[in-house]
């Protein structure tokens, strides 16, 4: 198989940064090493940036997350003794709002097929093959036959600990990383939202943060 972009990674980067070339009129392959359930079943972040939704809004997947997403004009900051609201929209003119990475998968994985954009799901042992070359290449096992796509440009979306990161070479590629000395317990619940709004809380014990996912779940 021949492609323009082959972008390894179905989640929503990956899916996006896909839509966006259809969009453009350029052939692009998606390869995801999972099943579609699995991906939708990956529970992440729940507050969308400005960028993330003018992105959707430009390719015109955006009517259901206006529809059922939160917008919030501002959050709070917590230490116990104090509420401090920060009014984002008054300071930067946009909201935020609020709608699971979840559902953005879902509505990205939906339109896919009458987009034209192709996805190959339970894609095993991806490989990443000269990378260096003006003729990259990848390859991957799919109901026990190994397939290969030729391409233009390949894009790595899998993750910190994905195939593409590693395929770097020792010499091109440079990490940034910052270790934190804690770790997230997140508790996502069928309960109302505690505040309309998100709370970032500071503790001498650590942080906490109380957000939502819609009017009747909370996290």
């Amino acid at each position: 198989m021949r492609t323009q972009v082959a972008i390894i990674g179905a989640g929503p980067a990956g899916l996006l940064l896909g839509h966006l070339l259809r969009a453009e009129g350029i052939e692009v392959v998606v390869v995801e090493r999972a099943t579609p359930d699995y991906v939708l079943g990956r529970i992440r972040a729940g507050v969308l940036e400005r960028t993330a939704t003018m992105l959707m809004e430009r390719i015109g997947l955006a009517e259901r997350m206006h529809r059922e997403g939160l917008p919030h004009d501002g959050f709070a900051l917590a230490d116990g003794d104090r509420l401090i609201r920060i009014p984002v929209t008054e300071l930067t003119g946009h909201h935020v709002l609020v709608y699971g990475q979840t559902e953005l998968t879902r509505d990205l994985m939906d339109a896919a097929p009458e987009r034209g954009l192709q996805v190959i799901y339970q894609a095993a042992d991806v490989a990443l093959h000269d990378i260096d070359s003006d003729a990259p290449y990848i390859t991957y096992i799919r109901e026990g036959r190994e397939e290969r796509i030729d391409a233009t440009f390949i894009c790595g979306c899998d993750g910190f600990h994905g195939p593409s990161r590693k395929a770097i070479p020792a010499g091109v590629g440079a990490v940034y990383e910052k270790v934190y000395p804690f770790g997230w317990l997140g508790i996502l619940a069928d309960v109302p939202p505690c505040h309309h709004e998100l709370i970032y809380a500071n503790h001498d014990r650590g942080f906490a943060l109380a957000s939502m996912r819609s009017e009747t779940r909370s996290r």
